[in-house]
Order: C-alpha cells, then sequence, then structure tokens
C-alpha cells in the first residue's frame, strides 16, 4: 500500500459483525469507497454506504480478529489504490499491491485508484481483428477478438484453468505485450503452479500476477479484478502496449459481490444473488475495451453453477462477450480434450466480412456435419449404425474424424498425459477440416486423427499403427 499521509480525520467503531464494521465519524464523514485503517492498518476496511451524517458502514478487506467497539479508526483520505509501471512485471501482488512472492517490493512505481470509469466511446476502435490462439477448435469454430472478451464457460473440473493455462502459454510465445493473471477466489495450489510453469517457460519478464485467494475476505476478492484492470490500463494507455487479461474465475467475483451484498443487509434477488449484480459486473467488464492507444483482450473463465447455463450469473457475463467457449462435461468423459462443446460455442468474429469466405464456409460446414451426428445419436444408440442410410454413415463417420482431428494435446498437459504439445496456425487447422470433410481419411482409423496436431501427422500415425500390427 501507499505511504499514509495527513492522518487526520479519525473515529471510533460503535459495532462489528463478521466482516461488516460500523464507524462513528464525529467531525469530517468519509467518502464512499474510502479506505480505513484499525490497529495501526492491521485491520483494512473500505467505506460502502454512509449512513447518516455521522456514521458509514464499511466492508472489511482483511480478517477482523482483535477488532472491538470504542477502537480508534484512522481515515486514509483516498480509496484502495493499485501499483503500476514498468517495474511490476514478472511479481505477483494480493489486493493492496504487496508482493507475494518473496522477491521484495518492486521500485520506481506509481499508486493508481482501482475505481476508474470505462474509457469513452469516442476513443474507442471499431476495427475488427482476429486474435489467434493455436488451438485448433477454437480458431476455426470460435475466433477471438483482439481488444474482445471470451469466456470459458463450464461447471466443475471439466478443464477451464487448464484451456486459460495453455493459451497463456501459446500466446506469450507469440505476443509481444504485457499478459496479466487475475486469480479471483481460486485454489492457492493454482496460483504457485501457473507461477512455477510460467518461470519455467521464461515469459514471467512480460506478466504480472494478482490473486485474491479462496480464503481471503469477500471484501479483498471483489476487488482484486478492480486492481488488475488499473494495472491493464496503465499498459495499454501510458506504455501503449496490447494487454492479454486473464481472469480466473468471474462467478468468484460475482459470488464476492454477493457475500458483500448479504453482509451490507440488502434485500436478495433471484436465486439469492445481489440485486446490483448487472451494475458491478458492468462496471468491471466495461472497462476491459479496445482503444486508440491500445487493447485489452481478455479470457475469462467462469464457473456454470450446477451445469446450469440460465443460472443469472451466467447469462449476465454472456452478454458483455465476443465470443463464449463452452465446455462439455459429456465430451470431457469421452476423453475429447479441449472438452469444449462446438454446437454451444460461438463468436460474433465468425462472419464472411471478419473471418475469409473459406474459413466461414466451412466452420458452417463442419457445425452442420456436427449437428446432424447429435441428431442421429439417438438412433444409433437405439436401433445400430446398420440401420442408417449409407448417407447418414457418410456423415457419422466424418463428425467422429471431425472430433477426434479437433482435440490437441497441450503443453501444459505434458507432465500428466505424456503427449508432446502442439501449437496449430489456422491455415493447418483449416487444411484438415477441409480434407476430413472431402472424405480423404474416409479409411483411417479414427485413433488415428486422435491427439494430434495438423492433420499431416495422421498419415504418419497411420503408418506407424500399421507396421506395428504387420
Amino acid at each position: 500500500m501507499p505511504a499514509r499521509t495527513g492522518l487526520i480525520n479519525s473515529g471510533i467503531i460503535i459495532s462489528v459483525r463478521g466482516s461488516v464494521v460500523d464507524v462513528l465519524f464525529k467531525e469530517h464523514l468519509p467518502a464512499i469507497h474510502t479506505l480505513l485503517f484499525v490497529l495501526n492498518g492491521e485491520v483494512v476496511i473500505e467505506v460502502l454506504s454512509q449512513l447518516n451524517a455521522q456514521r458509514v458502514r464499511a466492508i472489511a478487506l482483511t480478517p477482523t480478529q482483535g477488532l472491538a467497539r470504542g477502537m480508534r479508526v484512522e481515515d486514509s483520505g483516498g480509496p484502495l489504490k493499485a501499483p503500476v509501471g514498468k517495474a511490476i512485471l514478472s511479481h505477483m501482488f494480493d489486493v493492496f499491491g504487496h508482493t507475494i512472492d518473496r522477491q521484495g517490493a518492486p521500485e520506481k512505481i506509481q499508486w493508481r485508484s482501482v475505481h476508474n470509469k470505462p474509457p469513452d466511446l469516442a476513443r474507442r476502435s471499431t476495427r475488427s481483428e482476429i486474435f489467434e490462439t493455436g488451438i485448433k477448435v477454437i480458431d476455426v469454430l470460435m475466433p477471438l477478438e483482439r481488444g474482445g472478451k471470451a469466456g470459458l464457460f463450464g461447471g466443475a473440473g471439466v478443464g477451464k484453468t487448464v484451456l486459460l493455462t495453455e493459451m497463456i502459454h501459446n500466446m506469450l510465445g507469440q505476443h509481444s505485450g504485457v499478459s496479466i493473471f487475475c486469480g479471483i477466489g481460486e485454489r492457492c495450489r493454482e496460483g504457485e503452479e501457473l507461477y512455477r510453469d510460467m518461470k519455467a517457460a521464461n515469459v514471467l519478464q512480460n506478466m504480472v500476477m494478482l490473486f485474491g485467494q479462496m480464503n481471503e475476505p469477500p471484501g479483498a476478492r471483489f476487488r482484486v479484478g478492480h486492481a488488475a484492470l488499473t494495472m491493464a490500463e496503465y499498459f495499454r494507455d501510458d506504455e501503449h502496449r496490447d494487454v492479454l487479461l486473464l481472469i480466473d474465475n468471474v462467478f468468484r467475483f460475482i459470488q464476492a459481490g454477493m457475500e458483500v451484498s448479504g453482509l451490507m443487509g440488502q434485500m436478495p434477488a433471484r436465486l439469492g444473488y445481489q440485486p446490483t449484480m448487472g451494475t458491478e459486473l458492468s462496471q468491471l467488464e466495461e472497462r476491459i475495451a479496445n482503444t486508440d492507444s491500445g487493447a485489452i483482450t481478455s479470457i475469462q473463465a467462469v464457473y456454470v453453477p450446477a451445469d446450469d447455463f440460465t443460472d443469472p450469473s451466467a447469462v449476465h457475463t454472456f452478454s458483455h462477450l465476443s465470443a463464449s467457449i463452452v465446455l462439455s462435461r459429456s465430451r470431457a468423459s469421452e476423453g475429447l480434450y479441449p472438452a469444449i462443446d462446438p454446437l454451444q460455442s460461438n463468436s460474433k468474429m465468425a462472419t464472411p466480412g471478419i473471418i475469409s469466405k473459406r474459413h466461414y464456409s466451412l466452420a458452417q460446414e463442419i457445425r452442420r456435419t456436427l449437428a446432424q451426428y447429435a441428431e442421429l445419436k439417438d438412433i444409433i444408440a437405439m436401433l445400430g449404425m446398420e440401420q442408417l442410410s449409407p448417407e447418414d454413415r457418410k456423415v457419422v463417420g466424418r463428425a467422429r474424424r471431425l472430433e477426434r482431428f479437433l482435440t490437441q494435446p497441450f503443453f501444459t498437459t505434458e507432465q500428466f498425459t505424456g503427449l508432446q504439445g502442439k501449437l496449430v496456425s489456422l491455415h493447418d487447422a483449416l487444411e484438415g477440416c477441409e480434407r476430413i470433410l472431402n472424405d480423404e481419411f474416409e479409411g483411417y482409423a479414427e485413433s488415428s486423427l486422435y491427439m494430434i496436431g495438423s492433420i499431416d501427422e495422421a498419415t504418419e500415425k497411420a503408418k506407424n499403427n500399421s507396421e506395428m500390427e504387420s
């Protein structure tokens, strides 16, 4: 935290209820979002509402053990601030800007408020560009937008964090900008593993990490996303660099807001969510924008409670995104990784005006083939493949080969799978899909197309398998 100066306004705690603290100020009432310090800064609380001319209600950003009525509270005179500057690169921070990577505090940094407005419409860029990831199924069927927002939707254990870390790995290898990873309410194990992996991949020098962990109070988890955006805005607006912002996980941000809302005594809305959920999410999401000085491209993991995509948290998040990548539990159970559902996922970039006409027509043909296969699955389950017409059997064969070709071994899972990770260009991915749709691989075993990179590897795999059999 920046040094506290001019601490003249002070108040007295009049009640402590868990993370909610009411404070009495006789002289000057602090503004909303002002930080207050108790026990010489050991406990930090943030003003969220002014109850009357002398009382404020605040939410704790740190544990409240040791607080009692009658204790003196110091007014910091300003809001929560985040460190910005080139020196923050290669560091890992908490919500207060303290380093948590044992490297010591960076020097030559500035401190800026985490409460900023989104850029004006006049400053926003209207150009649409594709952001290649090197992951076949994403680049072909749901291309991401440079300066856009993409969501990874899925229930527990279907591979959101794995897909996010793979994108970090691929993009830092071919992307000259800055990456900021923001962990909201995530496990400390994931943060530690990501830090180690990024250090091993030698990409930490262009990366910043922020964590508001699961065990931290809801106030801290709620603010860590705003702190990450403040850092991203510095690199975009001051350094004129492109920023890749990775958020894991947006549902935890909404959940922290729900906890804060409940603690503050607000009446819950549908399914127990806070009545201000739409506003709070918009205040965060609208700051992620492509401007005349640079772009913040955001990829966000979104946990879907009980795999229910009609849940208000998922519905509100969908409305902000230019691409939605939906992870399917049934595909994960079949071993088709990444477990992306190509029929539920979509992208606003997948139009002939943005991607090439060839790419658009291929993507439509792939979707059509996979949709026909989905319709035929019930017939196959009841009557078997023999009852299908020859044309339908061909469709099923194409669809099953496409499904296997759209799997891919990841760099971040090499230690678990024993398969070397693959980065596949859009050209190679489109060529492979086109050749499968043209029935070039009709005689090949489906396994020869599973977990490969470009389509040429299928021929080698098939040849090796036949040699082994002979």
